[in-house]
C-alpha cells in the first residue's frame, strides 16, 4: 500500500486552487481540497481508499461486496451509511464538502438518491464516474448501453481527476502505473482464443426469473478481452436481463458467477419466493454469496 501512495524521488505538481474539472459534460470548481467527502458506490469509495484518503472521507454507501482486503483497515474508520441506496438526508447529515458517485442511479437525472443539482444548490461539488456517463441512457434501462468496449482509460481518468481534486497527484500516478503493470502481466499470460467466451451472471430476482448479466461492451467484456476471450452476451446494454433459454443459446465456454456479499434480504410477511425472505424491492438476489 505504501508503494501506491508515495513515490520517493518523484516530483508532481501540486494542485492549484481553484481547480475546475470537466466531468460528464459539467464544469465543477473546487476552491480547496475536500476534507469531508462522501463516496456513493463501492468503486468510488475504494478509489479514494487506494489513494489513502480515508482521513478525508465522511461516509460511504452502496456496497455490493466486502471492501478490498488491502484497504479494509482504512475503511473501518469511515462511516457506512448503508449497503443500499442512501437517502439524501442521510448523506447531508454527514455535512459533506464533496460527493462522488459510481452510477447515474446514485447521482444522475433519475437518481434514487439525488440529482447533482441538489448538491450544487447547497454549494457541494460533485463528481460522477466517467465510466457511468460513457453510457447512453434510455427510459427502459437505468444503467445504459455502450457502443464501444469499456476501457481502463475511463478508470484512469477517474483516478487522475480524484487525485487532482484532493491534491495527491503522486498517489494517483502510482496507482495508475500499478494497474497498468498488472494488466500487462495478464495480457502476456493469456493468449487470444477466439473460441473462448465468458458469461458474467450478476444476480436474479429469483431462480426462475431472467438473469442480470454483464453486457458485451461493459467492464465484464473488457475482462474477457484481457483473458484472451470475449463476452458471450453481445448486447450493447451494460446490464441486460436475459432468459435462461437465451443464456443456453449463447453457449458460453465459461460461466462467471458474481459473489455478492451484501445481504439484501429480510424476513417479510408475504414472501415472493420459496426462501421466505424478500428485499426492499420484494425479491432477493440469487447469486453466489447471497441467497
Amino acid at each position: 500500500m505504501t508503494a501506491l501512495v508515495a513515490s520517493a524521488g518523484a516530483t508532481y505538481a501540486q494542485t492549484d486552487y481553484p481547480l475546475t474539472i470537466e466531468n460528464c459534460g459539467q464544469s465543477v470548481t473546487f476552491e480547496h481540497a475536500p476534507q469531508n467527502a462522501v463516496a456513493l458506490g463501492q468503486n468510488s469509495a475504494e478509489i479514494m481508499l487506494l489513494l489513502g484518503l480515508e482521513d478525508r472521507m465522511a461516509a460511504t454507501a452502496f456496497w455490493p461486496n466486502s471492501v478490498l482486503p488491502e484497504v479494509a483497515e482504512a475503511n473501518s474508520g469511515v462511516e457506512l451509511l448503508t449497503v443500499e441506496f442512501p437517502t439524501l438526508e442521510s448523506v447531508l447529515s454527514t455535512q459533506p464538502d464533496f460527493v462522488a458517485a459510481m452510477l447515474t442511479t446514485l447521482l444522475g437525472p433519475d437518481s434514487k438518491v439525488a440529482k447533482r443539482s441538489d448538491f450544487e444548490d447547497l454549494g457541494i461539488p460533485t463528481y460522477l464516474s466517467p465510466s457511468a456517463c460513457a453510457t447512453t441512457l434510455d427510459a427502459n434501462d437505468a444503467y445504459g448501453s455502450r457502443e464501444e468496449l469499456w476501457s481502463m482509460d475511463l478508470l484512469y481518468k477517474e483516478i487522475e481527476d480524484l487525485s487532482r481534486i484532493f491534491d495527491v497527484a503522486d498517489r494517483g500516478e502510482a496507482l495508475i502505473e500499478d494497474f497498468k503493470a498488472r494488466e500487462a502481466a495478464l495480457r502476456e499470460q493469456f493468449s487470444e482464443n477466439e473460441d473462448l467466451t465468458f458469461l458474467f451472471w450478476f444476480s436474479s430476482p429469483s431462480p426462475a426469473d431472467d438473469a442480470y448479466l454483464g453486457g458485451g461492451n461493459g467492464p465484464s467484456g473488457y475482462i474477457a478481452d484481457v483473458l484472451g476471450g470475449s463476452n458471450a452476451i453481445e448486447t450493447e446494454a451494460d446490464w441486460p436481463a436475459v432468459g435462461w433459454e437465451g443464456i443456453m443459446a449463447a453457449d458460453p465456454t465459461v460461466f462467471v458467477a458474481a459473489q455478492v456479499d451484501r445481504n439484501r434480504c429480510r424476513p417479510c410477511e408475504n414472501p415472493t419466493n420459496s426462501s421466505g425472505v424478500g428485499d426492499f424491492d420484494g425479491s432477493c438476489d440469487f447469486s453466489s454469496g447471497n441467497s
